[in-house]
C-alpha cells in the first residue's frame, strides 16, 4: 500500500541518515576502513521514491591504524537489518495510517449511529408523546363517551318508567272506555233471539216476523228484483219450511218484467213467501201482494189496483202507438187476469169495477175492504218484528242499494220530478203516479 504522507516521507529521509551514518559510529576498537574521497553511498529505495544518499563528509586525512577489512557477510546481514527495520517501519507507518482511518471510521460511524440513535430518539420520543396525546385524548373521549352513555341510559330508564306508568295510566283509561264502550254497545242489542214460526200469525192477530225479511220499498226496477229474488234463494239453501217475508212500507210499483220476476221467485219458492204491507201498495206492489200465497196488512194500509197506463213521449205515428199499447195489453192480461180470478171475477168485470170506484181507474181499498175484495188474506192488530234486535239509533249498517236512486229536479213550473230509469226493451211501468212526479226522459 501507498503511503503518501508528509509524515512518511520525514520517517523514511531520517532513516536513510542513520544509515549512512552508522560506520562512522561503529565501535572504536575495530576502526572502519576510511571511504575514498570521491565515493558516495549508493541511494536506496524506499517504497517508490528513491532516497538520493548524502555525500560523505571528507574528513582530513589522518594517519590510523589499518583497519581490517569489512566482513561482507557482516555488512550484508546489517544491511538486511537496516531494510527489515525500514520495511518494518513502513508497514507500521501503513498500518498506523490504516488504523487510523479505521479509527476515524469507526468513529464517523459510532458519530453516525449516535446521531441515528438520537433521532430514533426524539423520534420515539416525538411518537410516544403523539401516542401519549392520542391516548390521552381518547381517554378523554371515552370517559366523555361513558358518561353521555350513563346520562342516556339514566333518562332512557328514566323515560321508560314515566312511559310505564303513563302506559299502565293509559291502558287503564283505555280499558275503562272500552268497557263503557261495550257497555253501551250491549245496550243496543237485545237479549232477544229472532223468533221462527211457520205459522207466523198469533190467535191475537199479531203477526211474527223473524229475521228471514226482504224489505220491498220504493221504486220497483231490476235492481229490486235482483235484491229479492237472490235473498229468496238464500233463505230457501237455509231452510225450506220456515217462511220468508217480504214487507212493503210503501211501493208505488215499477217495472213490469222486474215484478213479474219476484212473482215467479215467490212461485217457485220451497218455503212459503209472505208479503206484508205496512202503509201502501200499489200497481205493481199490489198485484205482488195479492198473488202472494199469503198476504198481511194493517187495517189502515192501502192496496190500489188499476189498468197499466203508459204515457207517450217522442213522435210516434199511429202505428208505433198501436204497438205500445198492445204491448201494455198482453202485459196487462198476463198480470190482471191472476188478481181477477183470485176475486171470482173476470177481468172486464175487474176493469168496470175499476171505473165504477173511481173516473181515474185508480182503485184503492183500505186493508180491510181489500181483505174483502181478496187483495189480501189476512188483517193483522199487530206485528212483531222479532228480527230487530239491534238499537235502531245505533250506527246503521250501510242498505244495499235495491232500486236506482233517483235525482228529484223542479220543473219550469216550480213542480218537483223525477226522471224513471230506462226499461228494457217491452218492458212498461205498472206505476201509480196520479201527480206525474215519475216522469220519462
Amino acid at each position: 500500500m501507498k503511503v503518501t504522507t508528509r509524515s512518511t516521507l520525514a520517517l523514511l529521509a531520517m532513516a536513510t541518515t542513520l544509515v549512512a551514518q552508522e560506520p562512522a559510529q561503529a565501535p572504536a576498537a575495530v576502526p572502519a576502513a576510511p571511504a575514498p574521497a570521491t565515493a558516495t553511498t549508493p541511494p536506496i529505495a524506499i517504497g517508490d521514491a528513491p532516497v538520493v544518499a548524502t555525500p560523505a563528509v571528507e574528513k582530513p586525512a589522518e594517519k590510523a591504524p589499518e583497519a581490517p577489512k569489512p566482513d561482507p557477510i557482516k555488512a550484508e546481514q546489517e544491511k538486511l537489518t537496516l531494510e527489515n527495520s525500514l520495511a518494518a517501519e513502513r508497514l507500521k507507518a501503513e498500518t498506523n495510517a490504516i488504523r487510523e482511518e479505521i479509527t476515524r471510521l469507526k468513529m464517523e460511524k459510532e458519530l453516525l449511529a449516535e446521531r441515528i440513535s438520537l433521532a430514533a430518539t426524539k423520534r420515539q420520543a416525538a411518537e410516544e408523546d403523539a401516542n401519549a396525546k392520542v391516548e390521552a385524548e381518547s381517554a378523554k373521549i371515552m370517559r366523555e363517551a361513558s358518561i353521555a352513555k350513563a346520562k342516556a341510559e339514566l333518562l332512557t330508564n328514566e323515560l321508560k318508567a314515566v312511559q310505564s306508568q303513563s302506559g299502565i295510566e293509559i291502558s287503564k283509561l283505555q280499558n275503562q272506555i272500552a268497557s263503557y264502550e261495550m257497555e253501551s254497545k250491549r245496550k243496543g242489542y237485545a237479549d232477544a233471539k229472532p223468533i221462527y214460526l211457520e205459522n207466523p200469525l198469533k190467535d191475537d192477530g199479531t203477526l211474527v216476523i223473524s229475521d228471514r225479511r226482504i224489505a220491498l220499498n220504493g221504486l220497483i226496477t231490476m235492481a229490486t228484483a235482483d235484491h229479492i229474488t237472490d235473498r229468496i234463494d238464500f233463505f230457501n239453501n237455509a231452510d225450506r219450511k220456515l217462511p220468508i217475508f217480504i214487507v212493503i212500507d210503501q211501493s208505488p210499483g215499477g217495472s213490469v218484467m222486474a215484478g213479474y220476476r219476484i212473482l215467479k221467485a215467490m212461485e217457485s219458492s220451497d218455503a212459503p213467501v209472505h208479503v206484508v204491507v205496512k202503509s201502501f201498495a200499489a200497481s205493481m206492489a199490489a198485484g205482488i201482494t195479492t198473488l202472494a200465497k199469503e198476504s198481511y196488512a194493517y187495517p189502515n194500509a192501502i192496496i190500489l189496483h188499476h189498468q197499466i197506463s203508459s204515457t207517450l213521449f217522442g213522435q210516434l205515428n199511429l202505428t208505433e202507438q198501436g204497438e205500445v199499447v198492445k204491448e201494455s195489453q198482453r202485459w196487462w192480461t198476463r198480470l190482471a187476469t191472476p188478481v181477477a180470478q183470485k176475486m171470482g171475477v173476470t177481468t172486464d168485470e175487474f176493469i168496470q169495477r175499476m171505473y165504477a170506484h173511481s173516473t181515474s181507474g185508480d182503485w184503492s181499498e183500505f186493508g180491510e175492504d181489500a181483505q174483502k175484495l181478496k187483495w189480501v188474506n189476512h188483517i193483522v192488530q199487530g206485528i212483531e218484528e222479532s228480527s230487530f234486535t239491534k238499537n235502531p239509533d245505533a250506527a246503521p249498517a250501510p242498505q244495499p242499494q235495491v232500486a236506482a236512486q233517483l235525482e228529484e229536479k223542479v220543473d219550469a213550473n216550480g213542480k218537483p220530478f223525477a226522471f224513471l230509469p230506462r226499461l228494457t226493451p217491452k218492458d212498461v211501468y205498472f206505476l201509480y203516479n196520479p201527480d206525474s212526479y215519475y216522469r220519462m226522459r
